[in-house]
């Protein structure tokens, strides 16, 4: 006869089996009287009652023995003692190993902090939430837990099984059995999955972005907030690599002070989400999110050439942090425009394929809208992860600079954005930056079927400051295509090597190199000079010989900061000089230029040119000013009948065609035209959370080539414009 068996939910008898081990042999007799059957059943039945019975009765017994885990010390406890020996034992060793982190203790905090966690089957401890008013509390809680021995662990009906618990725990500890009972352990073995909904906490937003690896939306207006902070003397900052995080400006520059000076009084939900807050906010145990919707909406005349001028951009962005590693981003803009007489002829004079009709600069492709209108969508977005705070890694989709100044004639954020992956390695007194990128060649040249054609980037940037007052960068970049169905070379994710060295090994034309020195120094806390010396080709026996070769590609920056000028408080004043000789940035194939969807990846004026600029702001409050004066001399091609001649400015012709000379070469040349562009705005910033603001601007151009052409002629431009904008990124007017 089989015995039945007990389980965790009770236990099962199988009558047919019980049945079947009786005799019925006295059923084949066809003589065998009913009263014989009746007797038959009574005893089956009876047999039946007296076995449920006997295993109602040893169910009952076994479930009710449950066993705690049991510490070393409680080994010699009575059963029934051992839970109280459990509690006591895990409470004492708490109470004897927790160390209350010193800023709690400054803050002479007084609470109670919920543990919940479970012994395994293994008699292993594992935390499974705390939930406590400090990260500092949680984390030495976390250590004390990992230095728990292995136990025995509880029994359920003899068997290992595990085991969980809520302990509520008093802050400042109470040693066990002073003072106060010690907090009873609660057992959560068997609702602990009903109370996982209620677990989940939407704790206070406490602005973590302040402390997060998150860029800082990059804006020259939003970095002047704290360049005088980070450029102290003896800082140890590194200002050249852009987007900065707010990790890496933290230390000098007090965000949520700041921005709490700002803060306007607020009853109502509105009108904190209108003048103080992000407009949806989720933070939970580890985690937090913001998501804000936003605009850029502008209304204006050019008066000279008669066009109502308007941006119509929907913005929705979100960004957040898991954890204190890993952040993320990502914002979606939706606009259509028409802008000044100037910058619509640019747009429409650099189209992709198809005419389409042309490319807003630093947005994108741009289509048709309405009737002389522009549609063109924009998509950000970025992933940050800090595994150690010697390292930051971002992989997204947008823009970055190099340099302290206003233009970069390295690497800057003129043009559409591009995906890229980028490294940012810091220790000692060094910064190291490598990004890699995936630009477009958009010509109807190397795209005739629509298909835009790929180029790859990367560079890297070592910053090193040399002194407290001396900073010193060097940088070295490649440019390469998919020639050879080669893709994107290996060879190039070495963080290390020269890419001069595998420039040569794969091929003679195999990628496009530039290398290039930057130089800052402090003088004081109020003025800074700073410089960039890009190197695109270099012939020293032609520099020596003072011949202005067109070998001789390479240009220069030279610039100065005055904080807190003349003694007015937040007053910043910047003067800027860049000079960038003919065909630099060039090369003679084409697609291996330094340019990216028609635009350059350095300065704004592409190449054959001297440039001064002058910039003034100030901020009181949530009040802001800027003025700003750029003086060029630019010198373009003639591109008519008569001359066809390349003289340098244009990065998308090749430098080895039509040269009008080989020697001789001066920045300037070709078809010489005056440039002056001056700008003023003024604003309000409506929102200091998500950088919304009020602003009107005025715009004077003046255009004066020595030369009419089709393409280049005399032109003057007044442009007026109101308008409302969350400002994320830079808009350049001034080319």
């Amino acid at each position: 006869m089989q015995i039945p068996f007990l389980t965790e939910t009770g236990f099962a008898i199988d009558n047919k089996r019980i049945f079947n081990f009786l005799d019925f042999s006295a059923f084949k007799n066809p003589y065998l009287s009913r009263q014989i059957v009746k007797d038959l059943m009574k005893r089956i039945l009876l047999l039946n009652v007296l076995l449920y019975s006997v295993f109602l009765s040893a169910q009952k017994t076994t479930l009710s023995y449950e066993q705690y885990p049991i510490f070393p010390e409680c080994v010699e406890s009575h059963h029934g003692e051992l839970e109280s020996c459990f509690n006591f034992t895990l409470q004492n060793y708490i109470y004897t190993n927790f160390q209350l982190p010193e800023e709690i203790s400054q803050k002479e905090y007084k609470g109670v902090m919920n543990v919940f966690f479970e012994v395994t089957k293994e008699g292993k401890f594992r935390l499974l939430y705390i939930d406590a008013a400090y990260d500092e509390l949680k984390a030495e809680m976390q250590r004390v837990f990992e230095t728990l021995p292995e136990i025995e662990p509880a029994t359920y009906s003899g068997r290992p099984t595990y085991v969980q618990f809520n302990m509520p725990i008093a802050i400042p500890l109470i040693e066990p059995g002073k003072s106060r009972p010690a907090p009873k352990v609660e057992n959560y073995s068997r609702d602990l999955a009903a109370k996982e909904y209620d677990a989940i906490q939407n704790l206070p937003y406490e602005n973590e972005e302040f402390k997060s690896n998150l860029n800082i939306p990059f804006s020259h207006r939003n970095y002047y907030l704290f360049d005088a902070a980070l450029n102290r003397v003896g800082t140890n900052s590194h200002t050249a690599q852009k987007p900065y995080t707010y990790e890496d400006v933290d230390p000098y520059f007090n965000f949520e002070e700041h921005n709490q000076s700002l803060m306007k009084p607020q009853k109502t939900w509105l009108g904190r989400k209108w003048w103080n807050e992000h407009m949806f906010i989720m933070k939970g145990e580890n985690y937090w999110i913001t998501l804000d919707p936003g605009v850029d909406v502008q209304l204006g005349k050019d008066f000279d050439d008669n066009i109502n001028t308007y941006n119509n951009t929907r913005i929705l962005y979100t960004q957040g942090g898991i954890g204190k590693n890993l952040s993320f981003f990502g914002a979606i803009f939706e606009s259509q425009g028409r802008f000044a007489g100037y910058m619509n002829r640019y747009i429409e004079s650099i189209p992709p394929p198809g005419g389409n009709p042309g490319i807003v600069p630093g947005m994108g492709v741009a289509k048709d809208f309405k009737t002389d209108g522009y549609d063109y969508p924009v998509g950000l977005g970025y992933i940050s992860y800090s595994p150690s705070k010697h390292f930051n890694l971002q992989f997204g989709h947008g823009k970055t600079f190099l340099g302290d100044g206003y233009r970069s004639l390295l690497s800057s954020d003129n043009a559409s954005p591009y995906p890229y992956f980028r490294i940012n390695s810091k220790i000692w007194k060094i910064k190291y930056t490598n990004t890699w990128m995936s630009l477009r060649d958009v010509r109807k040249e190397v795209a005739p079927q629509g298909s835009f054609r790929t180029k790859y980037m990367a560079n890297h940037y070592l910053s090193l400051n040399l002194t407290k007052r001396l900073n010193l960068g060097f940088f070295e970049s490649v440019i390469w295509q998919n020639d050879n169905d080669r893709g994107f070379d290996m060879n190039y994710m070495n963080p290390v090597i020269f890419y001069r060295a595998i420039e040569f090994a794969t091929g003679p034309r195999g990628g496009n190199a530039m290398i290039g020195l930057t130089a800052k120094y402090k003088f004081s806390d109020q003025i800074n000079v700073y410089g960039q010396w890009g190197i695109d080709e270099f012939s020293s026996i032609n520099v020596f010989k003072g011949d202005k070769s067109w070998k001789n590609k390479h240009a220069y920056q030279l610039g100065i900061k005055y904080y807190d000028a003349l003694g007015v408080h937040g007053l910043m004043m910047q003067a800027e000089y860049n000079r960038v000789r003919p065909y630099t940035y060039s090369h003679n194939t084409i697609i291996l230029n330094y340019g990216h969807m028609n635009q350059s990846m350095a300065h704004t004026l592409g190449a054959n040119f001297t440039e001064f600029i002058g910039i003034v702001r100030y901020q009181n409050g949530r009040f802001y000013g800027d003025a700003k004066a750029v003086v060029a001399t630019r010198g373009f091609d003639f591109n008519t009948a008569d001359d066809s001649l390349n003289y340098g400015s244009d990065i998308y012709r090749s430098e080895r065609e039509d040269r009008p000379w080989e020697l001789g070469n001066k920045t300037g040349q070709g078809n010489k035209t005056k440039f002056f562009h001056g700008e003023m705005q003024l604003g309000y910033i409506i929102n200091p959370a998500n950088n919304f603001k009020f602003y009107g601007s005025v715009i004077y151009r003046n255009f004066d080539p020595m030369v009419e052409t089709a393409k280049v002629f005399e032109n003057s431009t007044t442009w007026l414009s109101l308008g409302i904008r969350t400002e994320l990124f830079n808009w350049y007017y001034d080319f």
